[in-house]
């Protein structure tokens, strides 16, 4: 029978002289477990009527008949969240409180490899949208008994579970602290996703940089743990997040790890070079072609003058009509289905760089701009929504100001990232302030025979503090 939704479902039943019931949401529970754990002690008792209805409950809560991880509570929204959650739920007529017992037994997707952060040399699993599942695979990773994870609920409707994981010998207790703090104060009513919560746990200065990372790699915050980091698992995705989170972590990858020193720190440097080039190119052409053209080597300023005289479009708004075009085909291309999406991205190439360019709307070396900028923000997906946006803000400041415009907008970015804080630990550590021994895994990396000699790898967050709010 049902209790007003159809997926509640309540079993009565007698127990002696006592009138009891079994509770339970119908595709969350596992109805083998609860009948073992619940009705099989329930039949065995069926036959002694003279126990009291407290003495009942006593009997299965905490005595011979204790159910296994049986769990007691008088509040009836707790007792909702249990069942909402999985858990079977005894109520026995007379008796003010209830017993919950875990038999979850939810439809859940199997461990798979992760979608967002591929690695050749590394471990194939990714987290999964169970928080227990997830859980286990880091205490699989991490047999120490100073791994500690802590629970509470997030979402004043969703009631979802969150759990703190860090390790006790490594993290900061303010650190600790001011994680529960924020938590605590999230006041959304669903938390479907990381990024509901991740507002909250950011600093809240005006920075285009995200402070606080996410990872869908087990080993990845694992490695993050042994520094010192906490990590945030959120119940029902199988993004796990990081805090704190630092500038040079967007151009690091778990390969770095695996690969020769040498090579990890060329690749680190790669990216450093593209994502200039991702947000400055583009903004950087237009403002020399405009305003400073004496810059570029007379061969080449000769054939840009040639395209960009069959031109209609002032090269400022030729630069962000294609840009404008780019990030519609780029959009289609991922809400599509997969077949569909790669035809809508071969149909924006052929509009962009053929049709566009014959119907001289858009001239060939801006074509070229583009694609090179598209390119390098690939190395860096992390950081591709700030440099979408500062990719269009330099435009617009290189067709305006000039080389100038551009020299000063690069000065306060560099200010705005230099000035984020967060939890103690500044932003652009280790670059700056810069500490040799963490440098050398920041923009360069040192080999695992130099760290085994170091107690402490990378950053020490002894001194996270509040000082960010």
């Amino acid at each position: 029978m049902s209790a007003g939704s159809a997926d509640v479902m309540i079993n009565e039943l007698k127990v002696g002289l006592h009138r009891c019931a079994v509770v339970w949401c119908d595709g969350m529970t596992n109805h083998l477990q609860c009948y073992e754990i619940i009705f099989r002690r329930l039949y065995a008792v069926d036959s002694i009527c003279c126990l009291r209805a407290d003495a009942l409950f006593k009997h299965f809560a905490s005595g011979r008949g204790k159910m296994y991880d049986a769990k007691t509570t008088g509040e009836l929204e707790e007792l909702m969240t249990w069942i909402m959650s999985g858990h079977a739920v005894l109520l026995i007529d007379g008796v003010d409180q209830a017993i919950g017992v875990s038999a979850q037994g939810f439809a859940y997707r199997a461990i798979s490899e992760s979608y967002t952060e591929e690695n050749v040399r590394s471990s194939r699993e990714g987290f999964v949208e169970t928080i227990k599942v997830n859980i286990a695979m880091i205490r699989r990773r991490v047999k120490s008994g100073l791994l500690v994870f802590e629970n509470m609920n997030v979402g004043t409707v969703s009631k979802t579970d969150v759990s703190i994981v860090y390790l006790r010998d490594r993290v900061s207790p303010k650190l600790v602290q001011a994680v529960k703090k924020r938590l605590n104060s999230v006041e959304v009513e669903l938390a479907l996703e990381s990024g509901y919560i991740q507002p909250f746990l950011e600093p809240r200065k005006l920075s285009l940089f995200a402070t606080t990372g996410h990872t869908e790699r087990p080993d990845t915050l694992c490695a993050k743990l042994l520094e010192g980091r906490v990590g945030v698992l959120i119940d029902g995705t199988p993004f796990a997040l990081v805090l704190p989170y630092l500038f040079t972590e967007n151009f690091q990858s778990f390969d770095d790890y695996t690969n020769k020193p040498y090579y990890a720190s060329m690749i680190r440097m790669l990216k450093y070079l593209a994502f200039v080039i991702s947000f400055l190119l583009p903004g950087l052409y237009v403002a020399i072609v405009s305003f400073n053209p004496e810059l570029l080597p007379s061969g080449m300023l000769v054939n840009i003058a040639m395209a960009q005289q069959n031109t209609a479009l002032p090269l400022v708004w030729e630069a962000l009509f294609i840009h404008f075009i780019y990030e519609v085909v780029r959009e289609a291309g991922l809400r599509l289905p997969r077949p569909i999406g790669h035809a809508v991205s071969l149909i924006g190439a052929l509009v962009i760089g053929d049709a566009a360019t014959s119907a001289g709307i858009i001239a060939a070396p801006m074509v070229m701009a583009v694609a090179l900028t598209a390119l390098c923000s690939f190395t860096i997906p992390l950081l591709y929504e700030p440099t979408t946006v500062l990719r269009l803000a330099f435009i617009l400041i290189g067709g305006t100001l000039g080389v100038v415009g551009i020299s000063f907008a690069l000065v306060v970015v560099l200010l705005n990232i230099c000035a984020v804080n967060s939890y103690g630990v500044p932003y652009m550590a280790p670059i700056t302030p810069f500490s040799k021994p963490l440098f050398t895994d920041g923009f360069v990396r040192r080999s695992w025979a130099y760290h085994a000699q170091k107690s402490k790898r990378l950053y020490h967050l002894n001194g996270a503090h509040e000082s960010d709010e």
